[in-house]
């Protein structure tokens, strides 16, 4: 009988017992100082919220006045963090057009570079336009600048509208493209990158130079690789009269088959263009890949290898 008073007992007390909150029970020994610094947080970040902005409003006062508006140093801070903001996004979204959407269109890495940077461009005159009509300038005031501009285009500022328009000639024809070996005006290497105002070349000693893209439009532009074809190579040599011809025919055409970036098709030539006078004049004809190696490079090998076999045969050079 007393056990089961007992149990009537302790069923009337769990009956009449206040339920615990869901997150007292969770809570464990720490959880209410947990939950309290929880709600606090918010409170605390609005407080110091309206210290920064008191504080900035203290010391917001009118700096300068231009186009209609006054500027102040929240005003002035804004259109800086905007001004970046537009930068920033400029570029991340040339880099995006060049390496995701572009890429997709099949386009080579020189035009997918270019359109990239035109991207750029527009981006960023329109989001100048955009942010200074939202900073409440009067754009019309930029009428005298435009004017002042356009005097500096006709003289100055030419050459960086040239450079620009030639750029967009150069995307469009392609005469050149990334990868290619070209010379232009003395300089010869390997295209890196190619962008709206120049165009960055690679030398054979590793040397980036940054020409400008009108050079393209207005100079003789030698592509070596444009065709996709082997490229002959004119290797002249002189030997006194008198030496047998045979002899340093079979010794030129050795030369040029002991170098592995010579190819065997079309096979090297020897032409005899002069007999006149103490000495008698040889050209060794050499076909090559240019996308593989420089020109000077291939024409110094075969020197050595030229010397080295006439002097071997008792043969100098005149």
């Amino acid at each position: 009988m007393r056990t089961v008073r007992f149990a009537r007992r302790m069923r009337h007390k769990r009956a009449n017992a206040m339920p615990v909150p869901v997150c007292q029970r969770r809570a464990g020994p720490g959880g209410g100082a947990r939950l309290r610094r929880f709600f606090r947080l918010p409170l605390t970040a609005k407080m110091s919220w309206d210290s920064l902005q008191n504080a900035l409003h203290d010391i917001d006062v009118r700096l300068f006045s231009f186009g209609g508006t006054d500027f102040t140093l929240t005003s002035l801070l804004k259109l800086t963090l905007a001004l970046v903001l537009l930068f920033m996004l400029a570029s991340r979204l040339r880099l995006w057009m060049i390496n995701r959407v572009l890429l997709r269109l099949h386009m080579d890495l020189g035009t997918r570079q270019a359109f990239g940077s035109i991207v750029r461009y527009l981006v960023l005159i329109v989001g100048l336009l955009v942010i200074l009509q939202n900073a409440g300038i009067d754009l019309t005031t930029f009428n005298v600048v435009a004017g002042a501009l356009g005097v500096g285009v006709g003289f100055g500022l030419q050459n960086v509208f040239s450079n620009f328009i030639s750029g967009l000639i150069v995307m469009f024809e392609r005469p050149i493209k990334v990868g290619d070996r070209i010379e232009v005006g003395g300089v010869e290497g390997v295209v890196q990158e190619i962008g709206a105002r120049r165009t960055t070349v690679v030398t054979n000693d590793n040397i980036a130079i940054l020409l400008p893209n009108q050079r393209f439009i207005t100079d003789n532009v030698v592509n070596l690789v444009h065709l996709e074809r082997p490229v002959r190579l004119r290797v002249p040599v002189s030997v006194p009269s008198g030496t047998d011809i045979g002899l340093v025919r079979r010794l030129l055409e050795e030369a040029a088959r002991s170098n592995p970036r010579v190819l065997g098709e079309p096979a090297p030539a020897v032409l005899l263009l002069s007999i006149g006078g103490a000495a008698m004049s040889f050209e060794l004809a050499a076909w090559y890949d240019p996308s593989g190696c420089s020109r000077q490079q291939l024409h110094s090998e075969l020197n050595y290898a030229i010397v080295e076999r006439l002097r071997a045969h008792g043969i100098a050079g005149a």
